[in-house]
């Protein structure tokens, strides 16, 4: 894992990491009443950015991450917040498909599921478990690879075997070198549809920036925020969103 660690600073991280934000606190404003604590479960939490934020913003936050190593980023992360926010997470050690085993049905306001589903062969039985996590009018929050939208990497870097083959499957190499999948939202549409957790928000994420190199950086300050109000712009447009990098699909329990 430490070829990602190391990217968690480029520029390509922060505008994921940032959109997603600005997108998962609308679906949260329009769903629950000002100042409600919501119980937050965050499945591949990863090193903890989104777990961390929502519970500086005093929700209470459960965490599961299955590799070690990113637990206990997670935790050297946890270990220099107040005590207030750490008093308001919880890290579990473990994977997304046993949620069923740590936790009740219902037990949450929120599932997050962000990075996780590429690197699942069948996601249908993690989706319906996550699903049953969910209290009623709960919100389900996943980032997945666009599986409509993968000619446009090796296609816009001149890799036209790439791009060709990409029209025919959601099969990929990521830049870790694994081989992984993508998603498409029609068919993750019905998906939710059939796990009781209807498709209510979807969002494209990285539409302008994903060729950036792996080193890029971020610009200064103020040319960060317009590179951002770009790129939420038209995360939220069409046709641009369709051709995004990254879908965030945000799904509310019946």
């Amino acid at each position: 894992m430490h070829s990602w660690l190391d990217k968690l600073g480029g520029l390509r991280n922060i505008v994921r990491q940032e959109l997603v934000a600005r997108q998962l606190d609308e679906q949260l404003a329009a769903r629950f009443p000002v100042g409600q604590r919501l119980r937050v479960l965050d499945v591949g939490m990863g090193q903890g950015t989104q777990a961390l934020r929502l519970a500086r913003a005093g929700h209470k936050v459960t965490g599961v991450e299955q590799d070690p190593e990113m637990v206990a980023v997670a935790g050297r992360a946890l270990a220099a917040e107040p005590a207030g926010v750490r008093d308001r997470v919880r890290l579990v050690q473990g994977n997304g498909m046993d949620t069923g085993v740590h936790f009740l049905p219902g037990s949450f306001d929120v599932v997050l599921c962000h990075g996780v589903l590429m690197y699942v062969d069948d996601p249908d039985a993690l989706l319906a478990g996550l699903a049953r996590m969910l209290a009623p009018g709960g919100l389900l929050s996943l980032v997945v690879r666009n599986g409509d939208a993968l000619a446009m990497r090796p296609g816009l870097a001149g890799d036209w075997i790439g791009a060709l083959a990409a029209f025919e499957s959601v099969k990929y190499t990521n830049r870790l070198g694994l081989d992984v999948r993508a998603d498409r939202l029609d068919a993750l549409t019905e998906t939710l549809a059939g796990i009781g957790a209807p498709l209510h928000a979807w969002y494209g994420v990285r539409v302008f920036t994903d060729q950036a190199a792996d080193g890029a950086g971020a610009p200064e300050h103020g040319e960060l925020q317009t590179l951002l109000a770009a790129e939420e712009k038209a995360g939220r447009s069409d046709p641009y969103r369709r051709v995004a990098a990254l879908l965030h699909l945000c799904g509310v329990r019946g």
